[in-house]
């Protein structure tokens, strides 16, 4: 047999990579990750790996210590994080995904450089299938136009893939993926759904703090009690942990049609406008 020159360890610097090396049986090489890979891939918080900062606050000292042969990150960097990394002396492999397609490339880098092609055009292909599949069972349905953020100060929206992921759930994604908006833009736009994702808040978003703190109380979602929150982890994370957030959006965008998903949370108080104390 050949050697295998392939990297053998590896420090995993974002849950995205963390999440892909698992898809392709390669989770052992992970030798050092974050918490936050550890919270999205439970596997990862086994086998008495290294935890060490993410590619935000990445520390070279802590990677080295690993001994690594390969390091993977991810954007955001800081420009200090970054060079840390560098400072570390490992083989580095930084992604910036915006798009499935991004993903699926990313994917496909993953598998290549540590010597899985075939389970990367698997993960790859599986990931297609499903969302494929969805899209086609919401094809000729009401379409709810749909606001999702991804951070609530400044207001963010949801990335180019999480975009993507609402049209194959069967919904109209309003705003502009990935850029900064402003509560007014929002109301003024008055979706039928409202999504709420943040990075790093797990599912823990404070739904109706957020729509009293904005005087959002009017709008149609709102008054309708379409405002959820799904886990940071399965919208924000580009891997194949997306497919659990197309089905927690397919859940809430259609729910006459598919089950909720447990984890998806949805509003329980809002004031109906007749309600609403009115000036003296």
């Amino acid at each position: 047999m050949p050697p295998d020159h392939t990297p053998q360890r590896i420090v995993s610097l974002q849950p995205s990579a963390t999440v892909i090396l698992a898809a392709l049986g390669r989770l052992a090489r992970v030798v050092a990750c974050t918490r936050y890979c550890a919270e999205v891939c439970p596997q990862a918080a086994q086998g008495g790996r290294l935890i060490v900062a993410d590619s935000w606050t990445a520390q070279s000292e802590q990677i080295k210590a690993a001994n690594p042969d390969l390091v993977i990150a991810a954007v955001p960097f800081q420009e200090k994080a970054l060079a840390e990394i560098l400072k570390a002396g490992a083989r580095f492999l930084g992604l910036a995904p915006r798009t499935l397609a991004d993903i699926y490339t990313d994917i496909a880098a993953i598998a290549g450089i540590v010597g899985a092609p075939a389970q990367g055009e698997m993960a790859v292909a599986e990931m297609q299938a499903e969302i494929e599949a969805l899209r086609e069972k919401t094809r000729g349905l009401a379409r709810p136009r749909v606001f999702c953020e991804e951070w609530g100060k400044p207001l963010i929206t949801s990335q180019p893939w999480v975009a993507e992921l609402v049209e194959a759930a069967g919904g109209e994604f309003i705003g502009t993926p990935g850029a900064q908006s402003t509560f007014q833009s929002v109301q003024e736009a008055n979706p039928d759904v409202l999504v709420a994702a943040w990075c790093g808040a797990g599912d823990r978003v404070p739904l109706e703090k957020i729509v009293r703190d904005r005087a959002w109380e009017g709008m149609q979602a709102v008054q309708a009690r379409r405002v959820y929150c799904i886990p940071d982890e399965w919208l924000n994370t580009p891997a194949p942990t997306l497919l659990r957030g197309l089905h927690a959006l397919a859940g809430a965008l259609h729910p006459e049609k598919f089950p909720s998903v447990p984890r998806l949370r949805r509003i329980t108080n809002a004031t109906p406008r007749s309600q609403k104390l009115r000036p003296k």
